[in-house]
């Protein structure tokens, strides 16, 4: 298709309401006035010789509305299929495009010029770096940092994910990136609304004192001069030291005493936040921070920070917030607890401490995650009859000379919540033992249990025993997965049992999400 000058060759499918795009395939004519730029960037330039201060002012206004018509009716008329597309679907069908393909659009018509510059086309940006250079890739340092001087002012949403650098000069490079990133972003004064740095793993020795001071000065500087409109913060997997930790989080309560209440944080991920080693739950100024951030509903933590001093922050943070305001403040909502074998987990907490914060948040849903933890005592511990409990996530691997049993979680520990438990993941090795019987009875005294995950050793007539437990009790339990593990490579014959049992069911409630296959676990 001839587009203005400019052969493209879209390849474009309809589903629905959907549009989606492979790819462009672009002709440009060697002519002056256009940009020729690399096909390996990662980059659109918003910017054109021809385009006028003025007229740049214009097209990439804060609104979000088309164009209007009068600007659109010469090209219109000029051109029939693409050009004559209205532009919100222009910008929904731009949205599915990499910065490759955004570019060579970018430089089809006049048309298209103006609707790749609408902001919300820029509002989301996801970046991983590696540190590693490219023979055919613009550097990772050019490409974030152009972005941001470009589109950050209309950049919301911005995820960072990291690959921890094994070597000194990917953490050094690494370390340029981030800083030079974030200055810029604070220069720019970026509207980000919901940031999240995923698995910086500070604590890893690539990264020298020197880069870790650095990288952390950095991104304090961020919170408390360019964080004026954050409302959600994942810093999932730094591995801070104690030190470092406390200061970030003394910048988010700082920024966050500054505005409140015109903005607030109301989600906030920490999983992996404190290096492994540490012993969190034993120093109060993390609890301490937690209190200034007024207005938190969504809270993901390690279970090392857990103590009956944090569930006290999060109790009377919110009383204080209503006897204060004029208004309610938003109780908590979500508490997210990851807990895992390499973290501290030993720690006591009381029953009591649950049942207070619970009753200062009505409607509190407690998720819980436990790795690798297979003691029973210390899951007992863990898991608090006063805990409103309803998600429990377990992965635990162990072999047959190990002195553990599956069987007092599903049959004493688990069942405590049969009020209260929606979700249930269980990933067990338990070659050794069967815990078909204890599993269906769980299921079966679990009133509010909607969807069920489980990967394990079982018999096959377990499937047709659960079905038929969904069909006849549980009508709230919607989606069921179910893996059986099987110790033969050779798994035809317990594909044939399942599929003659599963063959008496060919009508299930059309509401019922089921799968269950065989295995082989290596």
């Amino acid at each position: 298709m001839s587009h203005c000058g400019v052969t493209i060759e879209p390849y474009l499918t309809f589903c629905g309401s959907f549009f989606y795009i492979s790819h462009f395939t672009v002709g440009l004519p060697v002519a002056s006035g256009i940009i020729q730029t690399k096909m390996g960037e990662e980059f659109v330039s918003m910017h054109r010789e021809e385009s006028t201060e003025e007229g740049t002012k214009e097209e990439m206004g804060e609104d979000d509305s088309d164009l209007s018509d009068e600007a659109c009716a010469s090209c219109s008329r000029k051109v029939n299929g693409w050009g004559s597309l209205p532009d919100v679907c222009l910008r929904h069908v731009f949205r599915f495009l990499p910065d490759c393909d955004r570019r060579s659009a970018d430089m089809v018509c006049r048309h298209w010029h103006s609707v790749m510059r609408s902001p919300s086309l820029w509002r989301s940006r996801f970046f991983h770096f590696s540190g590693r250079l490219s023979k055919f890739r613009q550097s990772e340092n050019c490409s974030a940092v152009t972005y941001a001087r470009h589109l950050g002012v209309y950049l919301e949403r911005l995820e960072v994910c990291v690959c921890p650098p094994r070597k000194f000069l990917i953490a050094q490079r690494l370390q340029q990136t981030i800083c030079r990133l974030f200055a810029e972003l604070t220069r720019v004064r970026a509207p980000l609304r919901s940031l999240s740095i995923v698995r910086l793993d500070l604590s890893r020795p690539a990264w020298t004192l020197v880069l870790r001071n650095s990288l952390v000065n950095c991104l304090v500087d961020f919170l408390r001069r360019g964080a004026s409109k954050l409302t959600s913060v994942s810093l999932n997997g730094m591995r801070n030291s104690m030190q470092q930790g406390l200061e970030l989080l003394s910048a988010l309560s700082h920024s966050q005493r500054r505005i409140y209440p015109r903005c607030y944080v109301s989600s906030l991920d920490l999983v992996g936040f404190f290096s492994s080693a540490l012993h969190v739950y034993h120093d109060s100024s993390v609890p301490s921070a937690l209190r200034h951030l007024q207005d938190l509903t969504h809270v993901s933590l390690s279970y090392s920070c857990l103590s009956d001093e944090l569930l006290m922050a999060l109790q009377q943070k919110h009383r204080r917030w209503r006897r204060n305001s004029s208004r309610d403040g938003n109780p908590l909502q979500t508490f997210s607890l990851y807990c895992t074998l390499n973290e501290s987990h030993r720690q006591v907490v009381c029953g009591e401490s649950w049942a207070a914060l619970a009753s200062s948040s009505p409607g509190l849903k407690v998720k819980l995650t436990v790795d690798q933890v297979i003691n029973t005592d210390r899951l007992a511990r863990i898991l608090q009859r006063e805990i409103p409990l309803t998600e429990y996530s377990m992965t635990a691997f162990y072999s047959p000379d190990e002195d553990w049993s599956a069987k007092p979680l599903l049959c004493n520990l688990l069942p405590q919540y049969r009020r209260s438990l929606q979700y249930l993941t269980l990933d067990l090795s338990n070659c050794s033992e069967s815990l078909d019987e204890g599993l269906l009875d769980l299921v079966k005294v679990c009133e509010r249990l909607e969807q069920l995950r489980v990967w394990a050793f079982l018999e096959i007539r377990t499937v047709e025993r659960l079905l038929h437990i969904r069909l006849t009790q549980r009508s709230l339990l919607n989606k069921i997965r179910v893996r059986i593990y099987s110790v033969n490579d050779n798994t035809e014959e317990q594909e044939d049992q399942l599929e003659e049992i599963l063959s008496s069911y060919l009508h299930l409630p059309p509401e019922l999400e089921f799968l269950a296959i065989v295995y082989p676990f290596v």
